[in-house]
């Protein structure tokens, strides 16, 4: 067998094992498997060495913001027979700028570039270009007796703000061992930046109940833009929130250098200024 047909396969087989978690419900797993598929596709078409495998049209780089089930089930046939495949794409979709998907792990030796960025941008206050939304979720029903948390991100403070292009959050929920204990969601990028602040005012629904939530589990919230000269989003700093700072009201959480240490066993503190992520708690329950 091929190459080629051997990376075929193993496509075939990551999308496969997506939609029937995405079948069962066990979405946190089909999610995974999609990113590793979505950063397989990528890797191929940003490739230059293995250009001869595939023509551009078989390489194709649109997208849009969400994809149904029954939709997603239709590109098994294309991804299965992609070198002979001429028919119509079996649905919309609405380009989108070639962006890197970065693998974890790939970001380590990027905290160098911070400072070369840093010497250009625009003005300490400018509001950004209006984006499509991100891939927040609605809150989940609510169970008699149990809580759900709804986390407003109002806004970050870096030294850097008004350089930032496209920032936006990565919030997920994770357990002792790094490991998702929810659907990851990323917010719209945000609104405006005004000094040293970026705004985001946004609500994220944590999708599960307060109650639930095991030992040791905490919520991380993930700084990320976009850096046109290496043409790729990176994630510029990360904060988070442990299970005995869930209380109603306002927080300010400390902000740590990248690599993003789902672990918590190595953190570092991103700057000694007094420059953090500021948040708003609220907790529904139903009594």
């Amino acid at each position: 067998m091929s190459d080629v047909n051997k990376t075929i396969q193993k496509w075939h087989a990551s999308f496969k094992k997506g939609t029937d978690f995405d079948s069962w419900g066990q979405l946190v797993e089909a999610i995974d498997e999609y990113q590793i598929l979505a950063r397989q596709l990528q890797k191929e078409v940003q490739s230059t060495t293995n250009s001869s495998d595939f023509t551009e049209e078989q390489k194709c780089t649109q997208s849009k913001e969400e994809f149904k089930l029954e939709e997603l089930k239709k590109l098994e046939s294309i991804i299965q027979n992609i070198l002979t495949y001429n028919k119509e794409f079996p649905f919309d979709v609405q380009p989108v700028p070639l962006r890197k998907i970065l693998a974890p792990g790939e970001e380590e030796n990027l905290e160098l570039e911070e400072e070369e960025d840093a010497a250009t941008g625009a003005g300490s206050t400018e509001a950004f270009p209006p984006r499509a939304p991100g891939t927040l979720l609605p809150r989940l029903p609510s169970e008699p007796g149990m809580s759900l948390l709804t986390i407003k991100i109002e806004k970050i403070g870096l030294k850097d703000a008004g350089q930032c292009i496209d920032p936006y959050m990565t919030i997920s929920v994770k357990d002792l061992n790094g490991i998702d204990l929810n659907p990851v969601q990323d917010t719209p990028v945000a609104t405006r930046k005004e000094d040293t602040y970026i705004h985001f005012s946004v609500d994220v629904e944590i999708q599960r109940h307060v109650e639930k939530l095991p030992k040791g589990a905490a919520i991380f919230f993930e700084f990320k833009h976009y850096k046109p000269k290496k043409r790729f989003t990176s994630t510029k700093c990360f904060a988070f929130m442990e299970m005995d700072e869930i209380k109603p009201g306002p927080i300010v959480i400390e902000l740590y250098k990248k690599p993003t240490d789902f672990k918590r066993k190595k953190l570092q503190l991103l700057t000694k200024k007094q420059l953090y992520l500021h948040l708003h708690q609220t907790l529904h329950k139903d009594s």
